[in-house]
């Protein structure tokens, strides 16, 4: 009986793509490879646009891809291609082998240890198409711009609105005998729209995204909350140059903790190009915060059963009572720090930051006066010396109360302090990306405006 294709539409089962990857790996010790390691992928998408009332972009994707990385003792080359086809899948081997013979060796090149590869691949629940057409998701958009812009009579244009839906599906093997695969759907609707007062504009958005589509928030909700924050903003004003406490709304604190995963990436730490070098052991954060990362979680946003290196994935804590436990490691990293990969070869999949038992009013009562920011602008953070500077804009807050937007502002500080200062985090969690946390509470930045 034929094999099912992976991904609908696709001429590709499972079956078929492994016998890739072992072709690749078969040809890699033909033309001289001592390892090697091989994935393919494809995937298939649908993504559709509206924009004041009308269709403004519908794209069908389907893509395909291999690569390949040879190891001829300790030198390496890697090279890639669209083409699975027998004649192409030699010609790219090739160009890997070339392209080793020009390269140095390096003592800690190599694949990961074999005795660290999956043994056995669990089912997370990752795949959930969504059987929709390109008719029905038009009218999804619509139906979430026509919210946002009637809404309000001071919602006076859109950026639009869109749906999306994509799956995937991958197949790594190296020359340890590993070979696993597994894939995934994502699915998703935004809507973005500008608002007028007073000859002041202002624009904001919303969005929402889940593995499964029976767990996206509906389009009307969508529309709804894209206006409401793009109303809350009109008559945004600056505030004059001050040292303040500083709260980071949800959807901006994971930037805050996916600085810190920079930091304590294997690669920042052995170029020595990190704000916290060599803090492993320190106090990072304060006592009360935990870090952890839970890769094979069901349905999880960013859950994987293997890294990219074939390693298995498994829970675990980087911040344990604020103090750093672990760096993020592939096998390479790990290697020139004399350490064993953390299985985070590709990143961290699915990270935690505890919450405590406050919501975002009750993060504004314990601040009393100072701001509050739902938008940042530009990339001012220096992962080097950990300076921290970027435009924002948000909300005014006294004693306790939001009295009004505000906008045009500098927040400035040095990340190793402010992690310190962190005083307190909601129970507001933002769990749509990869970074689960709630709004963050710093105790003093600077601001700067007038």
């Amino acid at each position: 009986m034929a094999q099912m294709p992976v991904i609908k539409n696709s001429i590709y089962s499972r079956e078929q793509l492994e016998n890739v990857v072992a072709d690749i790996l078969a040809e890699a010790r033909v033309q001289g490879a001592t390892a090697a390691e091989a994935a393919v992928s494809i995937e298939s998408g649908l993504s559709v646009t509206a924009r004041l009332g009308e269709v403004e972009t519908v794209e069908h994707n389907h893509d395909k891809g291999l690569g390949v990385t040879v190891y001829v003792g300790q030198v390496k080359g890697s090279a890639s291609t669209s083409d699975f086809a027998d004649a192409a899948i030699k010609d790219t081997v090739a160009a890997a082998c070339r392209i080793a013979r020009y390269t140095a060796a390096d003592e800690f090149a190599g694949l990961a240890d074999a005795a660290l590869m999956a043994k056995d691949i669990p089912d997370l629940d990752l795949t959930h198409p969504w059987d929709i057409t390109a008719e029905r998701a038009i009218e999804l958009a619509l139906v979430c711009e026509a919210a946002a812009r009637g809404f309000d009579k001071r919602i006076s244009n859109s950026e639009g609105a869109s749906v999306s839906s994509h799956q995937s599906f991958r197949v790594y093997g190296n020359s340890h005998g590993f070979v696993g695969a597994y894939g995934g759907t994502r699915h998703g609707l935004s809507c973005s729209v500008l608002a007028e007062q007073d000859e002041n504009m202002q624009r904001d958005y919303w969005y929402t995204s889940s593995r499964h589509a029976d767990a996206l928030e509906s389009p009307e909700a969508v529309g709804r909350k894209a206006a409401e924050r793009t109303l809350r903003r009109l008559g945004a004003r600056r505030v004059k140059t001050c040292n303040v406490p500083v709260l980071f709304s949800a959807e901006i604190a994971s930037g805050l903790i996916g600085s810190f995963l920079s930091a304590i990436r294997g690669g920042a730490q052995y170029r020595r190009s990190s704000f916290l070098l060599d803090a492993l052991g320190e106090q990072v954060f304060p006592d009360f915060m935990q870090i952890d990362e839970r890769p094979q979680l069901l349905r999880g946003n960013s859950s994987a059963p293997f890294d990219r290196e074939g390693v298995a994935t498994q829970d675990r804590a980087f911040i344990i009572d604020g103090r750093l436990q672990s760096y993020v490691l592939d096998s390479y990293s790990a290697r020139r720090l004399g350490r064993q990969t953390t299985g985070n070869a590709g990143g961290v999949h699915n990270l935690f930051v505890s919450s405590g038992g406050s919501d975002l009013q009750g993060l504004c009562r314990e601040m009393g006066t100072g701001l509050l920011v739902t938008e940042m602008m530009g990339q001012g953070a220096n992962m080097v010396t950990g300076d921290y500077s970027r435009g924002a804009a948000g909300f005014w807050v006294e004693n306790g109360v939001i009295q009004y937007p505000v906008e045009e502002l500098t927040v400035a500080g040095n990340m190793k302090q402010m992690f310190k200062d962190i005083v307190a985090i909601g129970n507001d969690v933002d769990s749509r990306g990869n970074i689960h946390t709630g709004s963050i509470l710093i105790s003093n930045m600077t601001v700067a405006g007038e």
